[in-house]
């Protein structure tokens, strides 16, 4: 299932918590070779997961973590603003804009979950108001939003081949939703569900938690 989860609220599920930190570190520093830091847990952090982001996490029937992405408001600060502005024409902030970073699948996850993600993002689009997500991806990650229908529009690009590293992009397109809830195997009902067990039916203003 979906999980949406604070950063501040990770403490309520610490094998999902953990499981996930621990992915991240095995998916970008041992699968991908990124010049990222892994603590003595076996953690992948960094910065910006102080700033309480919110966290789409698919849980396995186990508990564990099987992926995730992490979203911040681009009116505070963000990782494309600060380190990859060399790719666009200028900061991106606005109040209807969130950056999108860290789409972590555990080894051996299936495509349903990447799909289920990219749920997940959809329903933060249609229930907070967003009209775009901004995020850095790689060359490895076209394939994969290709195959789910959830493709980028590209801000800039640096490198080339397996190397190349973007900033995309991202709007929801209704007619597409249908096409991503088949690949996830989840009904886009099912998928409303697992969000109002998160936040309820009433209309909620992002990110008004404290840190």
């Amino acid at each position: 299932m979906l999980r949406y989860v604070y950063a501040s609220e990770l403490h309520n599920f610490p094998k999902l918590a953990r499981t996930m930190f621990r992915d991240r570190a095995d998916q970008f520093k041992t699968r991908l070779g990124w010049d990222v830091t892994v603590d003595a847990d076996g953690y992948e952090r960094d910065e910006y997961d102080d700033l309480n982001p919110l966290y789409v996490i698919w849980e396995e029937p186990d508990g564990s973590h099987g992926g995730s992405m992490r979203f911040l408001p681009t009116t505070g600060r963000t990782m494309v603003n600060e380190h990859f502005g060399d790719l666009m024409s200028g900061p991106i902030t606005s109040p209807v804009i969130w950056e999108c970073t860290r789409f972590c699948l555990t080894r051996g996850a299936g495509s349903h979950v990447a799909a289920a993600l990219m749920l997940g993002g959809g329903e933060i689009m249609q229930n907070f108001g967003v009209e775009h997500f901004v995020g850095v991806f790689d060359a490895r990650m076209v394939r994969i939003y290709r195959m789910i229908g959830s493709s980028p529009d590209v801000l800039g690009s640096t490198g080339e081949g397996r190397d190349q590293i973007s900033v995309g992009l991202w709007h929801f397109e209704p007619e597409a939703a249908a096409k991503v809830s088949e690949r996830a195997g989840v009904p886009l009902s099912r998928s409303r569900q697992w969000f109002d067990h998160a936040f309820g039916t009433a209309a909620r203003q992002p990110f008004a938690k404290s840190a």
